[in-house]
């Protein structure tokens, strides 16, 4: 697989450098490493975002904190009320 890092995907190369520094790895297993963690983080993050001990406020605090370029996390209320 190739990973196309010219022009107006240059970020990548940042992006994929960052992940093999933080992985103390080479970039191709920098790359499967956050492929393979990021549904895992997102799990988590969802699982602590639904405690029920936590405040709407902290919850959009801690959502805010957790989302990225690419993950975005929102907390909302929906309050419903059916009349006949």
């Amino acid at each position: 697989m190739r990973i196309r890092t010219d022009g107006d995907y240059a970020y990548r190369r940042d992006a994929i450098e960052r992940a093999a520094d933080f992985y103390d790895c080479n970039k191709t297993k920098a790359v499967v490493s956050a492929c393979d963690d990021t549904p895992h983080f997102a799990q988590a993050a969802r699982q602590v975002l639904a405690r029920d001990d936590l405040t709407l406020e902290q919850r959009r605090e801690i959502a805010e904190t957790l989302s990225t370029r690419a993950v975005y996390f929102e907390v909302n209320t929906e309050i419903v009320v059916n009349t006949e």
